[in-house]
């Protein structure tokens, strides 16, 4: 079987989150093509780097290219909307076609059997993190052939919201975190005493940056004892727009003053690749934030979190919102420095227990790689599909 692997964003970050799966499943004896698509130049040196020699022995790996009319489309539209994404589906369907099987880590896929009437080729959804928002879960999920989830507390939202069929899902921790696993810490503000992690959200209806963000900076100039580690969602910065698609909204992130960019404690990251692979989660001191689902990778060493409800939203009880239970939440900024001075002790005392078992629920880990627990999920259904006859009823595009 020809077994694919998509990356289809404007940035790298889903790349770690199911590429480990396809070099687990290339290290197998099994007689399957693996082969790895991606869509641009970005996204295409990511997985050079973490695949290395595994690309030509194993692994194929495919540059798909957007056609002049989807350049000329996403010359006008895509200062706004990720217009390529959307296209090169259509730019590229007898690729698609070739597959039996295709991996992915989102939901734009789908449209390769809703618009283009590949009802045979099996999507298998990988997900990209473990956090708690709605649109997580949404009726989409239940229109995979195969969803793959990080532990039980995703697998339960799946079920009960999405509808996804319990046999449709398989619990299988938490691939990223096997390109961690024996990765340094690093100390990037060495002249302060505690580096805090600042990463929001990039939805402006959910996010803090938006109303609250440089009030957040102006705490941390010329602290001594306090640094900023200032990492947002990687596509906060990458349009002049935000819009979003949950609850439609369209806003600007802005500019970060120059009084923000000099000094020994404040370090500022818009999309480097240390802003996706965990490096800061792994070396912060307190994790600051709002709706970002990183928050849980940062649990992957328990440590004081705040978070930063500048919307004043009605959060207790709302699963949406449970990784608020995890630390302090403020509504204003100018809660913050008394939050940080009192973190270290809130988290002994109340949320590192909080903390360790809302890990355990959202990740399912075992000694067992997570890339290779996924590797055999894929097979396992794989298998089932392999004597079913593949009849393609392609739907003409309009």
């Amino acid at each position: 079987m020809r077994i694919g692997f998509l990356f289809n964003h404007d940035q790298i970050h889903q790349v770690a989150h199911s590429l480990p799966i396809a070099l687990a499943m290339a290290e197998t004896d099994c007689s399957d093509e693996i082969i790895v698509a991606t869509t641009n130049a970005r996204l295409a040196a990511e997985v050079r780097r973490i695949a290395g020699e595994a690309i030509g022995q194993g692994i194929e790996h495919v540059e798909l290219s957007p056609s002049k009319l989807t350049r000329r489309v996403d010359g006008v539209l895509g200062r706004v909307v990720p217009a390529s994404k959307l296209l090169i589906y259509r730019d590229n369907l007898p690729f698609f076609r070739s597959l039996d099987v295709l991996v992915v880590a989102e939901k734009t896929s789908l449209v390769l059997k809703d618009r283009y009437g590949l009802h045979d080729l099996a999507i298998v959804h990988t997900r990209h993190g473990a956090g708690d928002r709605a649109i997580g879960f949404d009726p989409a999920s239940a229109r995979f052939d195969h969803v793959l989830c990080s532990g039980a507390k995703v697998r339960a939202r799946l079920i009960e919201e999405a509808r996804v069929p319990a046999d449709n899902i398989s619990v299988v921790g938490y691939p990223k975190f096997d390109l961690v696993r024996d990765a340094p810490t690093h100390r990037f503000l060495p002249t302060v005493e505690k580096a805090v992690f600042y990463s929001p959200h990039v939805s402006p209806h959910l996010s803090s940056w938006y109303k609250h963000g440089h009030a957040v900076f102006d705490t941390f100039v010329g602290d001594p004892y306090y640094g900023l580690l200032f990492a947002p969602h990687v596509m906060l910065f990458e349009r002049p727009f935000v819009v979003t698609i949950d609850k439609l909204t369209l806003d600007r992130a802005g500019d970060i003053p120059m009084r923000f960019l000099r000094g020994d404690n404040i370090k500022i990251d818009l999309g480097s690749r240390a802003a996706t692979d965990m490096t800061y989660t792994l070396s912060a001191d307190i994790y600051l934030g709002d709706a970002s689902s990183q928050v849980y990778e940062f649990l992957l060493r328990p440590r004081p979190c705040i978070f930063l409800n500048s919307h004043r939203y009605a959060w207790k009880g709302d699963p949406n919102f449970r990784h608020w239970t995890l630390g302090e939440v403020i509504e204003r900024p100018e809660e913050l420095p008394d939050a940080l001075k009192r973190c270290d002790d809130l988290h002994e005392r109340i949320y590192s227990a909080t903390q360790q078992e809302l890990f355990a629920e959202s990740f399912d880990i075992t000694n067992t790689p997570s890339s290779v627990r996924a590797a055999e999920a894929i097979t396992r259904f794989a298998d089932g599909r392999r004597t079913r006859p593949r009849h393609l009823k392609l739907v003409p595009a309009a």
